[in-house]
C-alpha cells in the first residue's frame, strides 16, 4: 500500500509540473506575439542622411512628378510636355485678375479651387518631410516649381481679405466640349466666396496651402514666403469668422466637389499655421473647444480632398513625437496622436482592428470612384508615421494589445505602392508612363487629341469615341483605379476608373518620396 501511494504521489507531481511547463510556454508564446511580430521592444536606430535609393520608387517618382506639368494652365515656362502649350491666358480677366496659372483639375479644363488647394498642401507636406529624399533623385526642384505654379494662382485668387475666387469655368458648359485646352473657346466664368456667400472649407484649405507652402519657400525666397503667410492668416480669419459651407452657399458645386463639412479644414489650416508661425493661439485653436467640436477623437477616418482629419491627426502627432513646450501638458494633443494611432492600426493588415475595406490582393478599397485615392493617401500617412516613430526612437504602437513597429507601417505603405505600380492581379501599372503595361485610353482631353488637330468644342468628341489609344501619353497620371474585384476597364469613356487628378498626383508623389530612400525626418519645419 505504501509503495503504491508514493508512486501515485510522484505521478501527480509530475503531472502538475508538466501542466505548469505547458502554461509557461503558452505565456511566453503569447508575450512574444503581443510584443509584436518580431519586435524586441527596443527602438530601431535613427536613420541618417538619405541612403541608397530604391530604383523602382526613384523611377516612378520621376514619372509621377510629370503629371503636374501635364496639368499646368497659363503661359508655360520651360515646357517639358511636347504636346502641351499655352492655354487659358485670359482666365480672370473679367475681374481684372490674372488667374491664368494653376492646374486643370483632372481630364477636363476646370480649375476647382478646393481640390487644387489640397493638392498644394499635400505637395508642400511631402517636400517638407521628404525634400532631401526628392533631392537625391533630382525631383525637389520640379516639386517646388509645381507647387509655386499653384500658389501663384491662389495668391491672385485672393484679391481682398474676404474674397476668394474658388472656380474658373462652368463645369456644365465645359463638359459639353471635348477639346484641347490650347484651343478651347468656351466661356470661363468665375465663382467666388465672400462674406455673404461664405465657403469655410475652401478658404481654410487655401489657408493651409499658403501656410504650408510658406514653410517650403522660407529658405528659398523669404519675400514670397512672407506673402504666402500673410494670405494664409487672412484666409483663415475669413474662414473662421464667416462660417458656412460653400456647398450651401453655392449649391452648384455639389455635383463635383461637394463638401461634407468644414470643421476638418479649420483644424487642418490652424495646424499648418501653428507650424508656420509658432503662434500659440493656433495650437490653442486645435486643442481647445474647436478640437472638441470637430476633431472626432477616437474615430478613424480616411484622408482625402474632402476629409482632412486623419492628416491633421498625423501632422499634430509631430508635436507629440518631437516635444516642445506645447507637447507635455496637452491632453487633447494626445487625443490627436491616439486617433492617429487608431488610423494606423486600421491600416495594418494583421492588426486586431484592421479595416476590412480592402481587396483580396490587399489594396485598401473604399470607393468605386477614384478608388486609388484612399489607399495611396493612407500609405502616405503610414510612411510618415513610421518615420516619426523611427526619428523619435519610438519602438512600437499598440493595436488593441498587439504591438507593431515602424517597419510594419513601412511594409504596409510598400504594399500599396507596389500594387499601384503593377503588383496586382491585372499586372497593370496604374501610374501612366511607368512600366511596360499601363492604361492606354486615359480619360483626358489633351492626351486623347493629336496636338496638331483642328478641333472645336463639339466635333472633338470623335476623339473621345475613337477606338485608337491616346496619341499623347498623360505621363505621371494616376488613374482612378480598380474595382473591388480588382478589374480595370481601359476605356476612354470609363471616367470612373480612368480619369486622373492632380490631388491623386500629390499623394502618390508624397508616398514615393517617402519610399525612394530612407532618412530621418526633420524635427522642425522651420
Amino acid at each position: 500500500m505504501g509503495e503504491r501511494s508514493k508512486s501515485r504521489g510522484w505521478c501527480g507531481w509530475f503531472l502538475v509540473l508538466a501542466i505548469l511547463a505547458i502554461v509557461a510556454l503558452a505565456v511566453v508564446i503569447t508575450i512574444k506575439k503581443k510584443a509584436g511580430h518580431g519586435h524586441s521592444g527596443e527602438a530601431a536606430p535613427v536613420p541618417g542622411p538619405p541612403g541608397a535609393t530604391v530604383k523602382k520608387y526613384a523611377d516612378s517618382l520621376k514619372v509621377a512628378m510629370q503629371f503636374f506639368d501635364v496639368q499646368k494652365s497659363g503661359k508655360l515656362v520651360n515646357n517639358k510636355i511636347d504636346w502641351r502649350g499655352d492655354s487659358a491666358l485670359d482666365d480672370g480677366s473679367q475681374a481684372d485678375l490674372d488667374l491664368s496659372k494653376g492646374m486643370y483639375d483632372a481630364g477636363d479644363h476646370m480649375k476647382f479651387g478646393f481640390p487644387m488647394a489640397f493638392t498644394a498642401t499635400v505637395l508642400s507636406w511631402a517636400i517638407l518631410e521628404y525634400g532631401d529624399q526628392m533631392d537625391v533623385v533630382n525631383q525637389l526642384e520640379p516639386a517646388q516649381d509645381s507647387l509655386k505654379w499653384i500658389t501663384d494662382y491662389l495668391v491672385n485668387a485672393h484679391p481682398t481679405d474676404n474674397v476668394l475666387y474658388i472656380q474658373v469655368g462652368d463645369p456644365n458648359e465645359d463638359h459639353k466640349c471635348w477639346d484641347r485646352p490650347e484651343t478651347m473657346t468656351e466661356k470661363r466664368p468665375l465663382t467666388q466666396v465672400n462674406t455673404s456667400s461664405p465657403g469655410t472649407e475652401v478658404a481654410a484649405e487655401t489657408a493651409a496651402a499658403m501656410a504650408s507652402a510658406s514653410l517650403v519657400f522660407k529658405s528659398i525666397n523669404s519675400t514670397y514666403s512672407s506673402l504666402l503667410l500673410k494670405h494664409a492668416k487672412q484666409l483663415f480669419t475669413f474662414a473662421d469668422k464667416y462660417r458656412g459651407s460653400y456647398s450651401e452657399s453655392i449649391p452648384e458645386v455639389q455635383t463635383y466637389y461637394n463638401s461634407t463639412g468644414y470643421g476638418d479644414e479649420l483644424l487642418w489650416a490652424a495646424s499648418w499655421l501653428y507650424y508656420a508661425t509658432g503662434d500659440q493661439s493656433y495650437f490653442n485653436y486645435v486643442t481647445g473647444p474647436n478640437g472638441k467640436a470637430f476633431a472626432k477623437w477616437g474615430s478613424p477616418t480616411w484622408f482625402s480632398w474632402d476629409n482632412k482629419l486623419a492628416g491633421t491627426q498625423v501632422l499634430l502627432s509631430r508635436v507629440s513625437f518631437f516635444g516642445g513646450k506645447d507637447a507635455s501638458n496637452s491632453e487633447n494633443l494626445q487625443n490627436y496622436r491616439k486617433t492617429a494611432e487608431a488610423v494606423m492600426c486600421g491600416l495594418l493588415p494583421k492588426s486586431p482592428t484592421a479595416t476590412t475595406s480592402r481587396t483580396d490582393g490587399g489594396l485598401i478599397w473604399v470607393s468605386e470612384w477614384n478608388a486609388l485615392q484612399q489607399p495611396v493617401a493612407s500609405a502616405f500617412l503610414a510612411v510618415l508615421y513610421s518615420d516619426y516613430m523611427l526619428s523619435s526612437r519610438t519602438a512600437t504602437l499598440s493595436c488593441d494589445g498587439d504591438s507593431y513597429g515602424p517597419s510594419d507601417l513601412r511594409k504596409f505603405a510598400i504594399s500599396q505602392a507596389d500594387y499601384v505600380l503593377g503588383n496586382n492581379p491585372m499586372k497593370l501599372s496604374y501610374l501612366v508612363g511607368y512600366g511596360d503595361n499601363y492604361p492606354q485610353y486615359v480619360h483626358h482631353r489633351g492626351a486623347s487629341i493629336p496636338a496638331d488637330a483642328k478641333t472645336g468644342c463639339s466635333d472633338g468628341f470623335k476623339w473621345l469615341d475613337s477606338t485608337d489609344p491616346n496619341p499623347n501619353v498623360a505621363v505621371g497620371a494616376l488613374v482612378g483605379g480598380p474595382f473591388l474585384n480588382e478589374t480595370y476597364v481601359d476605356s476612354r469613356n470609363n471616367s470612373m476608373q480612368g480619369e486622373p487628378s492632380t490631388y491623386n498626383s500629390a499623394v502618390i508623389v508624397g508616398l514615393l518620396s517617402g519610399l525612394v530612400t530612407t532618412s530621418s525626418v526633420v524635427q522642425s519645419f522651420t
